[in-house]
Order: C-alpha cells, then sequence, then structure tokens
C-alpha cells in the first residue's frame, strides 16, 4: 500500500532535455539540504542568559544528586550504631543521642535537597520554554519564506506536525527532563565515589559492568533516535491524510470514503507501528540487560561483601552503606535512561525542523537585496519564457512564450484548462521562477527587484478565494499591507474598506450580517457562499489602489447580477493600470485592449475582440461555443421590447442580492475522524469511521478523568493489542514485586551477621475550537501524550505503583506499629505529589489552549501560502503568532514555579521517612519491642517503597498531559451523533427513483441560529427531472443540496426521497444513491486513479474501461493519457499539481462513476474553458437521463434544457418552469437571463 502511494511526481524520469543550468534552476526550487542529527543543536537559539540559568540549574541538578547520594552513608552509620547496640558495646544513652545527631542531619539534607531540586526543575523549564519558543518561531518564519515549489513538494500540512509533535518532543528533551537526568546522573557518580571511597576493591569489582551499561545505553540512544525519525515520517505522510480528509470532509462523507481514506492514513500508521515495534524490541532489550547486569552485581555484592566482613577488611555498617549505594545506582541509572529517552527523541524530531529553518529559497522574501524601483508605469514583457513545474519535471507548461503588456492596458489571457493561463499569473508575482527566458517589469528582470516590493505593487484574486478565520473587515484589511494606506487611523481604515466592499457589491450582504463587518467568516471562510468569498477577497485586492492587477477567474463564483455589476467595478478600477484578466466567461474580456489565446502553453494568436472575431480562429471558437445557442435567438425579440422593463428594475435589483451562510458546520464524522485517527498512532485507527453529522457544539471539558480511568481507557482503547499489554502488565507487576524482597534480603543479612557478633546492614469544525489546524495539532500533539503514557512510561508507572502496595503490605505484616508511624510520612508524599499532578493539570489546560491558536495560525498560513505570499503579509502573520505565544510562555512559566514545589518536596521527603524510621524503630529498639531482623525489614523496605514512590510523581507531566489529551478525546468518541452514517438503525432501500419534495423546510446553520436561510422552502422534484436551481450568491441554493446529503438536519419542515422521510432512512444507505460535484473540487494527494475510485460503490467492481469512459465524458481523458504515468500519476497536496478546471472534470469524473441515482452539480463547470464545459456539459445532460439531477448554475446556458428551474429568494421558491416560461414571466429570472444576455453581446 505505501509503495504504491508514496511515489511522488517529482520523482518521475523527466522526458524533457534541460542543459545543467535550467535543471540546477528547477532543483534549486525543491531541494532540501538533508540535516546531521546532533543534539547539541537543540540550544543553537539559546541566548547568554539561557546559557547562565542552565549551567546553575545544572549545578543544582549536581548538589541535588550529590546529597541524594548521603542518605547511604547515614544509612551505613546508622546501621553499625543498631549492630552496636545490639551487641552491647554502645550505651542505650550514648545510642541515642547519636540517633537523635543523625536525625537532624538527615533533615538538613532534606533542606538542602528540596531547595536544590526547586531550583534546579524551574530553570531548566524556564530555558526550555524560551529555547523552545525561538524554535517555533524561527520554524514558522523560516514556513512563511519558503518559495511556493517547497510547498508543492512537501505539502502544507507537514506543518502542523512539525510545529505541535516535533517541538513538543524537541521542547521534552531540553526541559525538566535533562535537569533530571543530570540529578539522576550526578547521584550516580557520587554514589560511586563515596562507594569508592569506603571500599577500592569492592567498588572495582562492581565498576567491571559500567563499560557495559555504558555500551548498551549508548547503542540504545543511538538507534532508538534512528527508529524515531523513521517514524514521525510516516506520522508525518499520515497527518497530510487526516488534514486532507478533515478539511474536505463533506466530499469523504459524500462518497463514503471513510473507509478508503481510513485505510490510506492506516498504511502509514502501520508503518510507523512497525518502526515503533521495532524501537520497543530494541529498547526493551536494551533495558532488560541493564537490569540484568546491575541485579547480578548486586547479587554478586553480597557475596563478595560478606567475604570482606568476615576477613575483617571492612564492617559491616560499610557494607550497608555500599549496598545501599549500589541500590542508589540502580536506581539513579533506571531512571536517567527514563529520562535520557527524551535526548534520543528530540535529537530525530529536530532533523526536519532544522532542515527547513536552515534553508535558503531559491526565491527568498527575506532578502533585502533587490530594486526598489521609486516609480511604476506598469509595463510588463515576458521574453522566451519556459517553464515546467519543479514537481512535474515530465511536463512542458510554457514553451517560449513572449508577450509584451503595455502600461495601463488591459491583457486577457484565454484557453481551454491547463493551458498556462494561471501559471503566467504566478510566474508573474514570482511564485516560480522559468528554467529559461526572462519576465521584466518596467525593463527591469524582476528577478533583481525587491520580492515584497513588487508583491505590493500587484492587486491579486484567485480562481479559489481564500479567506483567512478572521472578521470580514480584517480579511479585506489585509490588502493595505504594504501600502502606504496600512498606517492609517482606524476610522480611515474602516472607510476605505467599506469603500472597496460597495465596489465590490459586498457591503449589501454584509451589512445584512448581526456583526456586520466584524462577522466572523470561519476557516477558509466556510461560513460564507462562494460568491461572498469572492466579492470580499476582491475588495481585498483592489483597496490598495495597486499599479497591476492580476484576475485569475475573479467572477467565476458569482452570480449574473453580482458578476455585471463587480465587472462594470473592476472595469472602473482598471482604468490606467496593467491589468491581466485569465477568464472563461468571454463576455467578462470582450472589452480588453488585447485578448491573448494560449494552447498547450504556446501563444496560438492575439489581438481585440473584432480582431480575432475576423481572424475566425480559436478565440471565435471559444465565443461560438459560449453562446447561449439557438434558443436566445429566437428569444431575442422578447428580450427587446421588455427592455425598458429591466432599466425601470435595474435599480431593485441591488436590493435582490440575498444572504446565506453556507456554513461547513459541526459534524461528528470529523470528530471520529479525529479522534480514531488519534488513537491509531499507538494502536490501529479506524479514520473516518463512525461518521455521523452533529448540529451542535462540543465542549471540552464535557469529562474530566480521573489518571485511572484514563489508563483504563487507554489500555482497553484497542483490545486486539490486550495480550501485548498483558504480558507488560505481569512483568511489571513481576518487577514490582522485586523491591520489597530486596528489602527483606537486606535484613536477613543483619540477621545473620549480629548471630556472629560482626556487624552487617495519560457543525463541530465551524465553531472557533474546532477547526482544521486545532484538530489536527490534537491528533498529532494527543497521540504523542497518551503514547508517552501509554508505552515504557505505563510499565513503570505499573512497576513503581505495585512496589509501593507490595513494600506497604510487607512492611505491615513484619511490623505494624513502625510502618504506621513512616505510612503517615508516605501519605504526604502522595499528597505532595498528588497536588502536583493537580496544579499542572489546571495550568496544563490553560496552556494547551493558548497553543491552539498560534497552531492554527501556522496551519491557515501554510494551507493558503499562496494568498500570504500575494498579499506580502507573511510578517503579519509571523507578529500575530509570535503574541500568540506570549500567553502559553506565561502559563509555562507560571507551570514551573508552581509545578516544582511539590515535587521538589516528594523527592526530598524520603529522607524525612528515612529519618522518622529510624528514630522511632531505635525507640521500638531499645524498649524491646522489635528486634534488629525486624526493625529493619520495616526500614529497608519503608525507605525503598518511598524512594520509589518520588520516582512515581516524577511522571507526572506525562500523566497530565496525557490525561488532558485523554479527556478531550474521549468526549469525542463517546459523544452520541444527532445523524450516524455507521448505525445499522434506518430504513435502507435497494433502489431510489429519485422523488425528491421539500416541505415547508425551515433551516439555519447551527453557529448562526437566529439567521434563517431557509424560510418554508416548498419544492417537488419528480423522478428522472433534470432541475435547476438558480439566485442571488447566498440565497440557499447550496443549502437545499447540503440538505438532500443530510448533511444537517432541518429545523422545521420535512424532506423526503420517494415518499420517506431522509430523517428515517439509513443515511448512509442514502447517500450511495447519491453523487455530489461541489463547486470546488476538492482531491487528495494521491494518484488519478485512487481520487476517482473514492467515488466508487462498496464492493462495486470497475475496469479501466469504465474508468476511462467516464474520464472520456468529463473531457479528461486526453489529458491524463498524455502524462508520463497517466492514470497512476499522483497529484500532489488537494490535487496543488493540477489546474482548477482539471481537478474539476476529475471531481466529474469521479460522480460519474458509481452511476448514481440523484446527481447533484453545485456549480460543477464553473471553472472550465468553453470547449470543456460544452462537452463535459454535453455528458452532464447524458448522464442526466435516467437519474434526477440537481443543478445549481450562474451560467444560464448550462440549465436553459432543464425541465424545471427554480428560482431561489430568500430562502423560499419565487418562481418555477422551465426556461421559456420564466422568460414569458418576466420575472426576477427573466431579468438576470436579460443581463448576462445584455454583457454577452455589449
Amino acid at each position: 500500500m505505501i509503495e504504491s502511494t508514496t511515489t511522488i511526481l517529482t520523482e518521475e524520469s523527466s522526458g524533457i532535455k534541460l542543459d545543467p543550468i535550467e535543471e540546477r534552476i528547477l532543483k534549486d526550487q525543491i531541494s532540501v539540504t538533508k540535516k546531521k542529527e546532533s543534539y547539541i543543536a537543540l540550544y543553537r537559539f539559546a541566548t547568554k542568559l539561557d546559557w547562565i540559568i542552565m549551567l546553575m540549574g545544572l549545578a543544582f541538578s549536581a548538589a541535588a544528586g550529590t546529597a541524594m547520594a548521603g542518605r547511604s552513608v547515614l544509612f551505613g552509620i546508622m546501621s553499625d550504631y543498631f549492630i552496636r547496640l545490639q551487641i552491647h558495646t554502645i550505651s542505650t544513652n550514648e545510642f541515642s543521642e547519636k540517633s537523635n545527631y543523625l536525625f537532624l542531619v538527615y533533615v538538613y539534607f532534606a533542606v538542602f535537597i528540596f531547595v536544590a531540586t526547586y531550583i534546579s526543575l524551574t530553570t531548566w523549564v524556564y530555558t526550555g520554554e524560551r529555547i523552545a519558543r525561538q524554535i517555533r518561531e524561527q520554524y514558522f518564519r523560516a514556513v512563511l519564506i519558503q518559495n511556493i515549489a517547497y510547498f508543492d513538494k512537501y505539502g502544507s500540512s507537514e506543518v502542523v506536525t512539525r510545529i505541535t509533535s516535533d517541538i513538543h518532543l524537541v521542547q521534552d528533551g531540553i526541559s525538566e527532563k535533562i535537569s533530571l537526568a543530570f540529578l539522576y546522573i550526578s547521584h550516580f557518580i557520587a554514589s560511586f565515589i563515596i562507594e569508592f571511597t569506603i571500599s577500592w576493591k569492592m567498588t572495582l569489582v562492581i565498576s567491571c559492568i559500567i563499560p557495559f551499561l555504558a555500551i548498551n545505553s549508548s547503542l540504545m540512544n543511538k538507534y532508538s533516535a534512528i527508529f524515531t525519525k523513521r517514524i514521525l515520517d510516516f506520522y508525518s505522510r499520515a497527518g497530510i491524510i487526516a488534514e486532507e480528509s478533515i478539511s474536505t470532509i463533506r466530499v469523504a462523507v459524500a462518497f463514503g470514503a471513510q473507509k478508503k481514506l481510513s485505510d490510506l492514513y492506516d498504511a502509514y500508521l502501520d508503518e510507523a507501528k512497525k518502526e515503533g515495534f521495532k524501537k520497543s524490541l530494541l529498547v526493551g532489550f536494551t533495558l532488560g540487560i541493564m537490569f540484568f547486569g546491575i541485579n547480578s552485581i548486586s547479587s554478586f555484592s553480597f557475596l563478595y561483601g560478606s567475604t570482606m566482613v568476615i576477613n575483617n577488611e571492612i564492617s559491616f555498617g560499610q557494607v550497608v552503606s555500599i549496598f545501599n549505594l549500589i541500590g542508589n545506582v540502580f536506581f539513579s541509572l533506571t531512571t536517567f535512561f527514563d529520562y535520557i529517552q527524551a535526548i534520543g527523541l528530540a535529537t530525530g524530531a529536530s532533523s526536519k525542523l532544522f532542515e527547513t529553518i536552515d534553508r535558503a529559497p531559491s526565491i527568498d522574501i527575506a532578502s533585502d537585496t533587490g530594486v526598489k524601483p521609486k516609480t511604476l508605469a506598469g509595463h510588463i514583457q515576458l521574453k522566451n519564457i519556459k517553464f515546467i513545474y519543479p514537481t512535474r519535471p515530465d511536463v512542458e507548461i510554457l514553451n517560449n512564450i513572449s508577450l509584451d503588456i503595455e502600461p495601463g492596458s488591459t491583457v486577457a489571457l484565454v484557453g481551454s484548462s491547463g493551458s498556462g493561463k494561471s501559471t503566467i499569473a504566478s510566474l508573474i508575482l514570482r511564485f516560480y521562477d522559468p528554467h529559461s527566458g526572462g519576465i521584466f517589469l518596467d525593463g527591469h528582470n524582476i528577478k533583481s527587484l525587491d520580492l515584497i516590493w513588487l508583491r505590493k505593487q500587484i492587486g491579486f484574486v484567485s480562481q479559489e478565494p481564500v479567506l483567512f478565520k478572521t472578521t470580514i473587515a480584517e480579511n479585506v484589511s489585509y490588502g493595505l499591507i504594504g501600502s502606504i494606506y496600512e498606517n492609517l487611523p482606524n476610522n480611515e481604515k474602516r472607510e476605505m474598506i467599506e469603500n472597496a466592499c460597495k465596489k465590490a457589491n459586498a457591503h449589501d450582504f454584509i451589512m445584512k450580517f448581526p456583526d456586520k463587518y466584524e462577522t466572523m467568516v470561519g476557516e477558509h471562510g466556510i461560513l460564507l457562499s462562494g460568491g461572498q468569498k469572492q466579492r470580499i477577497a476582491i475588495a481585498r485586492a483592489i483597496i490598495k489602489d495597486p499599479r497591476i492587477l492580476l484576475f485569475d477567474e475573479a467572477t467565476s463564483a458569482l452570480d449574473t447580477q453580482s458578476e455585471n455589476i463587480i465587472q462594470n467595478a473592476l472595469d472602473q478600477t482598471s482604468k490606467g493600470r496593467t491589468t491581466i484578466v485569465i477568464a472563461h466567461r468571454l463576455s467578462t474580456i470582450r472589452n480588453a485592449t488585447k485578448i491573448i489565446v494560449i494552447n498547450k502553453g504556446v501563444i496560438m494568436e492575439s489581438g481585440t475582440h473584432e480582431e480575432l472575431m475576423d481572424k475566425k480562429g480559436d478565440y471565435s471558437k471559444f465565443v461560438e461555443t459560449q453562446k447561449i445557442i439557438q434558443t436566445l435567438k429566437a428569444e431575442k425579440n422578447i428580450l427587446k421590447e421588455n427592455f425598458n422593463i429591466l432599466n425601470s428594475n435595474i435599480s431593485s435589483l441591488k436590493d435582490e442580492v440575498t444572504t446565506s451562510f453556507t456554513a461547513n458546520d459541526i459534524n461528528y464524522h470529523q470528530t471520529n475522524l479525529i479522534t480514531r485517527a488519534s488513537f491509531h498512532a499507538s494502536s490501529h485507527s479506524n479514520l473516518v469511521q463512525q461518521n455521523s453529522d452533529v448540529e451542535i457544539g462540543l465542549n471540552h471539558g464535557d469529562h474530566n478523568y480521573t489518571v485511572l480511568e484514563m489508563i483504563k481507557k487507554i489500555l482497553f482503547i484497542d483490545r486486539s493489542e490486550f495480550l501485548v499489554l498483558s504480558i507488560g502488565i505481569i512483568s511489571s507487576i513481576i518487577n514490582g514485586c522485586l523491591c520489597p524482597t530486596f528489602g527483606i534480603m537486606l535484613a536477613n543479612v543483619f540477621h545473620a551477621f549480629t548471630k556472629t557478633g560482626d556487624a552487617l546492614h495519560i457543525s463541530f469544525f465551524d465553531e472557533e475550537n474546532h477547526s482544521t489546524g486545532i484538530l489536527t495539532s490534537h491528533l498529532s500533539l494527543d497521540v504523542t501524550y497518551i503514547n508517552g503514557l501509554a508505552g515504557i512510561t505505563l510499565g513503570n508507572l505499573l512497576h513503581v505503583t505495585v512496589m509501593i502496595f507490595a513494600s506497604i503490605i510487607v512492611s505491615f505484616i513484619v511490623g505494624w506499629k513502625l510502618t504506621l508511624v513512616c505510612l503517615c510520612s508516605i501519605l504526604i508524599m502522595i499528597g505532595a505529589g498528588g497536588l502536583r499532578i493537580k496544579m499542572l493539570s489546571n495550568l496544563q489546560q490553560k496552556t494547551k489552549k493558548a497553543y491552539e491558536y498560534s497552531t492554527q495560525i501556522a496551519c491557515e498560513s501554510a494551507d493558503n501560502i499562496r494568498t500570504v505570499a500575494a498579499l506580502t503579509c507573511e510578517n503579519n502573520l509571523w507578529e500575530r503568532y509570535h503574541n500568540l505565544l506570549d500567553e502559553p510562555m506565561r502559563q509555562s512559566i507560571k507551570n514551573a514555579f508552581l509545578a516544582s514545589i511539590p515535587f521538589a518536596f516528594a523527592n526530598c521527603v524520603n529522607f524525612f521517612i528515612t529519618a522518622l524510621a529510624f528514630w522511632y524503630g531505635s525507640i521500638l529498639l531499645m524498649n524491646n519491642e522489635y528486634d534488629l531482623k525486624k526493625m529493619i525489614t520495616v526500614c529497608a523496605v519503608l525507605i525503598m517503597g518511598s524512594s520509589f514512590t518520588g520516582r512515581f510523581f516524577a511522571y507526572a507531566p506525562d500523566m497530565v498531559k496525557a490525561k488532558s489529551a485523554s479527556d478531550y478525546i474521549m468526549t469525542l468518541l463517546e459523544r452520541v451523533p444527532n445523524i450516524d452514517t455507521w448505525s445499522q438503525n434506518g430504513e435502507k432501500i435497494k433502489t431510489v427513483k429519485g422523488h425528491l419534495k421539500f416541505s415547508n423546510v425551515h433551516f439555519h446553520y447551527p453557529t448562526r441560529p437566529n439567521f434563517l436561510v431557509l424560510q418554508g422552502l416548498n419544492l417537488e422534484i419528480k423522478p428522472g427531472q433534470n432541475v435547476a436551481l438558480v439566485g442571488p450568491s447566498g440565497c440557499g441554493k447550496s443549502t437545499i443540496i447540503n440538505l438532500v446529503e443530510m448533511f444537517y438536519q432541518v429545523t422545521n419542515g420535512t424532506i423526503t426521497i420517494d415518499e420517506i422521510d431522509i430523517a428515517k432512512m439509513n443515511v448512509n444507505n442514502l447517500r450511495e444513491h447519491i453523487a455530489l460535484v461541489s463547486q470546488e473540487p476538492s482531491l487528495y494527494d494521491m494518484t488519478i486513479k485512487e481520487n476517482i475510485f473514492m467515488g466508487c460503490l462498496p464492493g462495486q467492481n470497475i475496469t479501466q474501461n469504465d474508468l476511462e469512459k467516464v474520464c472520456r465524458q468529463a473531457n479528461i481523458h486526453e489529458f491524463i493519457d498524455g502524462l508520463a504515468n497517466g492514470y497512476d500519476t499522483r497529484i500532489g497536496e488537494k490535487g496543488i499539481q493540477l489546474s482548477g478546471g482539471q481537478k474539476q472534470r476529475i471531481a466529474i469524473a469521479r460522480a460519474l462513476i458509481r452511476n448514481p441515482k440523484i446527481l447533484l452539480l453545485d456549480e460543477a463547470t464553473s471553472a472550465l474553458d468553453s470547449e470543456s464545459e460544452k462537452v463535459v456539459q454535453n455528458a452532464l445532460d447524458a448522464a442526466a437521463h435516467g437519474r434526477t439531477t440537481i443543478a445549481i448554475a450562474h451560467r444560464f446556458s448550462t440549465i436553459q434544457n432543464a425541465d424545471i428551474i427554480f428560482v431561489i429568494k430568500d430562502g423560499k421558491v419565487h418562481e418555477q418552469g422551465t426556461h421559456q416560461e420564466l422568460l414569458e414571466l418576466q420575472g426576477i429570472y427573466f431579468m438576470m437571463i436579460q443581463k448576462q444576455h445584455l454583457g454577452e453581446s455589449n
């Protein structure tokens, strides 16, 4: 599966001969220098202050670790006193005096360790946050300045993975875990030195294991980093599928493609799982060897120490000290290796980040060496341009094109889809560099111009309008960035915004919104209709009064009325400016100074409209194709007779442009996509499964699981892994039972030496918190958090938990009095740890929320990088991102200073417990209530148990992060949807006639409860009818299609298919009979064949002939057949390798391949050139026979043959009938068709 989907188009062998210089130009636009992994490189952004603070933190870590080793020495001294008391070589008073003194020493050590641990933790969390913030900012800045070809190759989805999951791993590797690792390695070193001081012979014997452990550890870290990098690469690829699936969820739902997308996502995660399994084998094997070595040398130390005592080479107390020091070595090394794994993870995660940070783009917007001319006439020249997209080296897009665009002229580019028109616009904006030839502006090669200055001179509107997730006013104001108007007072800027919107015919519908210009448009402008988005994009382009205008199908999404008003405004705006217009509607370019016809990257002809019509060439054919055929000619007299009616009503037309929100509101399918994808990162997900469309919001805090509940959820989230989990759990339990065994063994040694007299011792997406960026952030980050708890950490937690309880149980059995006294201190330690978890949990929620918004900015910027580049708003976005990191920074520092207090206390309280145990134990011993064996057994077992209690709470940050992630994901998983695609409930029908009926339907989108889109809609569509919906942009046409697909439930009224209420039908079964082609085609980063197969029904057998048949119907087969890999050609993220028309035709083929009984066409041909539109429209007309078809269109030539045309206004049907009947009615439809006809004949 993976092999068939990972060979990208750029890896194909090019069939085009290029010289070395041309090859270098192409390669430089997509090349990335691989970075050698280095842990030290993680600190490259650390300041001198950071280094000072980190070194100070390390010094305190070393001091705390060294002081912790002192407990073993005190233990040995105390043991000697106990032995002497037992054999009567010391008086009771002297023993009491010595024990009281040692008790105070323990207390002093505890206070010192508390202070040192607190300082070391807070310093490293502080610097870790500072450095991680620098990496975030530097990475985001680097992303913003990359050239467009870089995104063509690597995709924008990778940015989310890197800026969330990868940077989290890096921060983990440079923060408190390093401080703690240094503390425990210092503990190890100090213990070793003390051992050597006490008995160099015994120490040398023990030291033979050290080189072995060091080699074992270095090999583990080295290969662990390699496996980590591979895992992250597969996660990144899976992230692209997840991001595309979430952002185009309607397509996935409409075609029932959830399982296919899930399988593709699973394929990448299965590869990651394989690498993870290899890594777990490596880590488990090396840790097993390490523990074997440590336990073996501990056993040997008993034997060798006993021999030395018998030979009077050392005292029993010294043996006890050494034995405890060996325990310190065991404890510190195992804990050290737990923390040191963060270094391997951080190093592996950093390489991709630094590759991007260090990449110098071939087209560098950050360079300030370019020329900035003081004046600009707007003379554009393209000289002998040859161009190949760097990611498509087998296809030549432009072949030796030369253009001369005079200052102030309007030049139109026309031609079939994929001919190279949009490519010319991209080259003028310098999104790419041609591999041969040059582009000149007023005589300057644009390569020599300052890139930001160049783009500031151009107002650009793309075919697919891009809006940012903010208010309408702010979206329009983005057009002012870099202009002389950018810093105007807010009131003057608002006036400019409103004037631009009036010119773009957007002001009226904006003022109908409750919040007017402060209305949020949603992610990608999803809360607005296509026409509304386009008008705001036009306002944004013209607001700064640019010298050059670039319109790439700027009015393609508009209804006739809006198009004519805006076209007149654009014609006025274009006067005195150099304007380049790309259009398929030839009526919009009729008045151009020059029209250039392009075909397959070559200029076929050029001239004015009249000149080209006289030539009877390609342009003339285009015009003839677009005429409203013979019916309009027959109706011409009617139109002339009613011309006066049109004039009298023209002013009222402006009021007929109504508004609606075609919101992509919350649906549960998207929710489950993210949650199931999340958990599959550590098991097997069912991405995009359990689809349901929920029309209510999702509160993050619906569930608040305890740590125990969370671990239980994690354990049972994938029962297929239960056998492996069971083995791990049993092993951890056995491992945990070893601690009290060591305590009993030590007591028995004490007893034996006493006898001999010697001394021994864890509508959804439309809402503010549910955007693609935020949810993909959860997808990558929450998985990392949960996986961090579900892997080796969970095993350690089980091990430590069992160890604690086993120690307490054994202690109670042996001596309940001493256990009861010491247990109070242990409970205080547990309370301190619990307090830390509670504090971290509260602060984690605030920090996570703050990071979500910054991640959204990063995701949205990368996803819309062309718009970002054209608007030159890189610095503006970076500043927003920078400011959004302030709150997480403050919260993290607050975390450090508050949550470190209970941890530092838990780390030192073990000294108090030891002191208390010996003090009270000595009293019991002197009162003859306990003998020495009993007292030492309880003390040793409790001391070891309390040591591991502190270790348990060292995992508090991991537990808190996992708990937060689990709360969020479990809330999604356990949500009960209103519309459940995968439910077996509901009526299922094998065949559909296609009889649709809307009865008094009222509807509002969940995010706009006070704004009714449909207001008592009544319409009936009989089986097999070809129906058209027309009306102004935003009147509710697309909403009707949304409701037929059952993306939402109606507010009131009913919708029936074949007299069955669709609310009572099985929704998955319903959608199997429907195919959808939307206005903005959504494709996936896979091959052309795989994209078309997304439309297949489950179990549908499709042959190559079937595939080619639907592609011929969609007029795309010839193009596909001409590609080097044909139908196996990858098309890049969201189909970026294709033109808008090519994407639309593939989307049409995807709909036709399932042979649906109901066909829904939402502006299905809006992105096509005239010739393709005619061919495809004929195919759609033919496809409509025998099936019910609902078509939304602004070009009336595509719907004039419809059986019924419904004119929608204000959410109701105002007119209905055939084309001829509506013309005779002389109402709204008549005026709209009159307007379009006049526009084409002028």
